[in-house]
C-alpha cells in the first residue's frame, strides 16, 4: 500500500513561487498516474493537473496551464509542483493523489496523502 506525504506549502505574496513535493513510501503500479487537486473551503477539491508516473506528457488545468508544472524524480519516489505567478485563488489545500488510468476525475484517484496549505496574499 503506497502512502503518500506533501510537503512544501506556506503563504506568499501574488506573483510569488512555491514548490510542493509529494513523498510516496512503497511501489506504485507501473501504469500508475500521480495527480494533484486543490480544495478551498466551501467548495468541491479541484483538479490541478496530473502525470503518469512512467513516462508520458503531464496534463493541467487550464486554470493553471503555463504556470505550474507537476513533475516526478522517479529514483526518489517524489512528485512535485512547482507553482510561479500565483494568484490568490491559487490558495487552497494541495493534496497529492495516485489513479490507476489517465483521468482528471477525483473519483479515478485511490490513495491520497493529508494535504499541505498554500496561502496567496493579495
Amino acid at each position: 500500500q503506497v502512502q503518500l506525504v506533501e510537503s512544501g506549502g506556506g503563504s506568499v505574496q501574488a506573483g510569488g513561487s512555491l514548490r510542493l513535493s509529494c513523498a510516496a513510501s512503497g511501489r506504485a503500479s507501473s501504469k500508475a498516474v500521480y495527480g494533484w487537486f486543490r480544495q478551498t473551503p466551501g467548495k468541491e477539491r479541484e483538479f490541478v493537473a496530473l502525470i503518469r508516473w512512467h513516462g508520458g506528457s503531464p496534463f493541467y488545468a487550464d486554470s493553471v496551464k503555463g504556470r505550474f508544472t507537476i513533475s516526478r524524480d522517479n529514483p526518489k519516489n517524489i512528485l512535485y509542483l512547482q507553482m510561479n505567478s500565483l494568484k490568490p485563488e491559487d490558495t487552497g489545500v494541495y493534496y497529492c493523489a495516485i489513479a490507476s488510468e489517465y483521468e482528471r476525475a477525483e473519483r479515478a484517484y485511490h490513495t491520497w496523502g493529508q494535504g499541505t496549505q498554500v496561502t496567496v496574499a493579495s
